[in-house]
């Protein structure tokens, strides 16, 4: 347990003053922090939870059908004022329709990834909405920049779920990103404590996102098992696998000792498909089964040790983060 672990409130958090931030100010929050939109994990309730925090929460429509999606738009708008946004994975069937439901329900906030920024950037920037593209390259960077996008989300080889298959680190990647563009830089991948935070700043990032430490928090929709999962796991618990098709980074378990195996056999592109067959990841993340399911987390679950709510947990990240900027040294 890291030294920061266990704060709760100090006077550090009266210094922090992010109201210039430029995330900040894009979104309209209280604190450049953004909960990543995660399939089968970042609901309506994580979403509002996060936002009511400070943050800015973000439902993860990628595991969602229309019905399921307004569901939890609807409710997360039910549990806070505060901005919201919806992750589109574009690589999904449906992302028409799912973009049009979220216009009529008044979403403003769109966080893409996983295709062309160009696709969509446009019309969704019509209709008076912010867009910010995942990246995880420099050159992509530039390219979401150029298709008019409002930041981008630079993520790191740490991450979890799905990921680039460049292997870039986010130590490298976020101060080539902020050197290649001229919109605020979200840093993600690897990011689970105020430390991190406040490293992702130090490289010239505006803002972070966070995935795996929300979807160990209470109002996550991950089934406990899972949960449990990521604080008893180490350092080495994960791998990013599947760089045939979709890269992700999976926790180790069943299911990942059959993907390895596969891959080291040179298995193909169709054979790695027939093995993920369909709802592996509901099986894992939401249903719970630590054995045969996909269990998709980032590198920073091995310094996760607690299940907190989004309250307690982003109230401990600025209370960290400033401890870590008072410890730099002079």
């Amino acid at each position: 347990m890291n030294k920061f672990s266990g704060v709760k409130s100090q006077s550090h958090t009266q210094s922090v003053d992010f109201s210039s931030n430029r995330v900040v100010k894009l979104f309209g929050t209280r604190l450049p922090i953004i909960q990543a939109g995660m399939v089968w994990v970042s609901g309506g309730k994580l979403a509002a939870a996060a936002s009511n925090a400070g943050a800015l929460g973000i439902i993860g429509a990628g595991s969602m059908n229309l019905d399921l999606l307004k569901h939890h738009i609807l409710k997360a708008k039910a549990l806070t004022k505060n901005p919201l946004a919806v992750n589109l994975p574009l690589l999904y069937h449906g992302i028409e329709e799912q973009i049009a439901l979220c216009l009529d329900l008044g979403i403003k906030v769109f966080f893409t990834s996983a295709g062309s920024p160009k696709k969509y950037t446009g019309m969704l920037k019509g209709n008076n909405c912010i867009v910010v593209h995942v990246t995880s390259t420099p050159d992509l960077a530039k390219k979401c920049e150029d298709a008019g996008v409002d930041a981008v989300v630079a993520e790191g080889f740490e991450a979890g779920g799905h990921n680039g298959r460049d292997e870039i680190t986010t130590m490298v990647l976020i101060p080539e990103v902020v050197d290649a563009v001229k919109i605020p830089v979200i840093a993600a991948g690897g990011i689970g404590d105020g430390r991190q935070i406040c490293a992702a700043f130090a490289l010239g990032a505006s803002g972070v996102q966070m995935g795996s430490r929300f979807a160990a928090t209470v109002e996550s929709s991950a089934h406990p098992n899972f949960r449990q999962a990521i604080i008893q796991s180490t350092p080495g618990s994960t791998m990013l696998c599947m760089k045939k098709g979709v890269p992700v980074r999976l926790l180790k378990n069943k299911f990942y000792d059959e993907v390895s195996s596969l891959e080291q056999r040179g298995g193909t592109v169709e054979e790695l498909h027939t093995l993920l067959g369909k709802g592996r990841a509901k099986a894992g993340m939401l249903d719970g089964d630590l054995e045969n399911g996909e269990l998709e987390i980032g590198q920073v679950s091995g310094m996760i040790r607690d299940i907190p709510t989004c309250e307690e947990l982003v109230t401990r990240l600025v209370v960290e983060y400033a401890q870590a900027v008072s410890n730099l040294p002079r």
